[in-house]
């Protein structure tokens, strides 16, 4: 039965049977995002992903008897900068809890956690959702806690030997659980959230977001109703591990439980995973009945409190929330419309600079405590617009977007990884808007400075025969060889098919390698082929 399930749904599902009212998808998402820390949350262990395994515990990460917690206050401090700039109201008082669960790779048997009164509350994002082949529209959805936590460790299956084995390196590790509304109604929206989270999330130093090393987690509640209904019964799809797959996981799961709901089934509340290889989620585990957490005070941690006083700094022993906020950077959306104003950009070129996430935004090391906070191909527009200034803004954020992140992503390269910079960018839009080379040329150009680092642009045109051809006579003499070799476009062309020029302008092209000026060569054309008056 499972199995037919899986198969039946691996498309979109048939809605005839479904009632005439709109259905719509209920998501909310509840992301754990690990603090940016050089230690763990209640202990001195470091926190470096790829230790080897059970080198980063302390006695307290593996609950030997008698240690206590020491809370770390980078992680307060991280806690509320996210929290202020996610406009959250942080609170005063906050207070620690115990969850008590049992998993082999949580030695306490229980989580330290703010289940009853977090660290900040009442926050929303605003981002924009961007769907291929759709307009850009914006979403708000609201925050509704962001509270600190500690990580479990990790078991590790051998098939072989049939054993599992536990890894304490991530026990402990310090996590800030962002809950947000269920707000969202398709895989699209929660994708552009999580990616808009990650980038202010960067932009404040607070978290790496390398999904890639579980420093963000994503874990997603599915629901369906009518309009005007009643929310529906929901699923939760835990641990997704991109944000691709975000998207994919959350859209399978709202179409499933639409066929479900289309051929007379009933929703079950249940845990389910996403498998990433057949796109599909599976049922792990229900939660018909309620797990109790016997959540209750931690006794060994008091009551956490933070000055909320304007104009106060912080002290030794307590730390200013506005003192914080002094430190918020620009955020994303401060970004856009900056750019929008001075560069006179739209709102999606705007976006594409500043939101590419995994492929303009990149990091020091964090050992040299050095973080980079600004979309590389951001700088690279900043760079070349205030230093030529008589190109226009479209044709520079055109060539960056079209051309070399396009290169980019052929080769599979984030953009601080190719060999080029803002310098040798700028001569190359020199040298094209000048007319000296077209944009093949310019094209080419990309590729060959990033596999010669060194080479000037100049020297790579001269060596590879780069320049334009402009000469009247010689864009004359390929279009009368363009216009003897394509004699059924002539004559179409001369019938009235002005498309049929394009051929011809085509074989221009090709005569001359993709070095001639073509708008010379089509003007040229137009002049030959004009019908002679009798």
């Amino acid at each position: 039965m499972h199995c037919s399930i899986i198969r039946r749904f691996a498309t979109q599902p048939k809605l005839a049977n479904l009632p005439k009212r709109k259905w719509k998808g209920v998501v909310g998402l509840e992301v754990h995002a690990q603090i940016a820390s050089a230690s763990k949350l209640f202990s001195g262990s470091g926190t470096s992903f790829g230790a080897p395994l059970n080198s980063s515990v302390a006695y307290f990460d593996a609950s030997i008897p008698g240690t206590l917690p020491a809370l770390n206050r980078k992680c307060v401090e991280s806690g509320i900068k996210t929290a202020l700039a996610l406009g959250c109201q942080v609170n005063e008082v906050s207070m620690f809890d115990r969850k008590h669960y049992f998993y082999a790779d949580l030695p306490n048997g229980f989580q330290i956690t703010q289940q009853r009164a977090a660290l900040a509350n009442n926050g929303k994002i605003s981002f924009p959702v961007i769907t291929p082949g759709k307009k850009v529209y914006y979403k708000t959805v609201n925050l509704l806690q962001l509270q600190l936590e500690q990580d479990s460790g990790k078991s590790l299956h051998d098939e072989y030997l049939k054993r599992s084995l536990v890894d304490l390196n991530r026990a402990g590790l310090p996590l800030m659980e962002l809950v947000f509304a269920p707000d969202l109604e398709t895989g699209e929206e929660a994708a552009s959230l999580v990616k808009e989270l990650m980038l202010i999330l960067r932009r404040l130093q607070t978290c790496s977001c390398k999904m890639e090393e579980g420093a963000l987690r994503v874990d997603a509640n599915i629901s369906i109703h009518q309009e005007g209904d009643p929310l529906g019964v929901r699923t939760e799809v835990k641990n997704i591990g991109s944000v691709r797959s975000i998207s994919q996981a959350i859209t399978y799961e709202i179409n499933r439980q639409l066929g479900t709901v289309a051929e007379g089934g009933v929703i079950t509340n249940e845990t389910r995973s996403w498998d990433a290889e057949n796109r599909r989620t599976i049922a792990m585990r229900d939660k018909e009945v309620l797990q109790d957490y016997r959540f209750m005070p931690e006794p060994n941690l008091p009551p956490l409190h933070v000055n909320l006083k304007p104009g106060s700094q912080s002290t030794a022993d307590l730390v200013s929330v506005a003192a914080l906020s002094e430190e918020i950077p620009e955020l994303p959306e401060d970004t856009r419309q900056r750019l929008i104003e001075l560069y006179n950009l739209n709102p999606e070129t705007a976006i594409i600079l500043v939101v590419c996430i995994d492929l303009v935004l990149y990091w020091g090391s964090f050992q040299n405590a050095f973080f980079q906070n600004e979309p590389v191909l951001l700088d690279h527009f900043l760079s070349i617009s205030r230093s030529l200034n008589e190109l226009p803004n479209k044709v520079i954020y055109n060539f960056l977007i079209n051309d070399l992140l396009t290169y980019c992503n052929k080769l599979n390269l984030d953009v601080e990884d190719c060999f080029i910079n803002a310098e040798e960018l700028k001569d190359i839009l020199k040298f094209l808007y000048s007319e000296q080379i077209n944009l093949n040329a310019a094209r080419q150009l990309i590729e060959l400075l990033h596999n010669n680092p060194g080479v000037t642009v100049s020297e790579l045109i001269k060596r590879h025969n780069l320049q334009q051809i402009c000469s009247s006579e010689e864009i004359d003499a390929l279009c009368q060889q363009a216009i003897s070799n394509q004699p059924k476009a002539v004559q179409q062309y001369q019938k009235g098919k002005t498309k049929a020029l394009f051929a011809i302008a085509g074989e221009v092209a090709k005569l001359s390698a993709q070095k001639a000026n073509m708008k010379v060569a089509v003007q040229c054309l137009e002049k030959l082929l004009k019908p002679t008056k009798k």
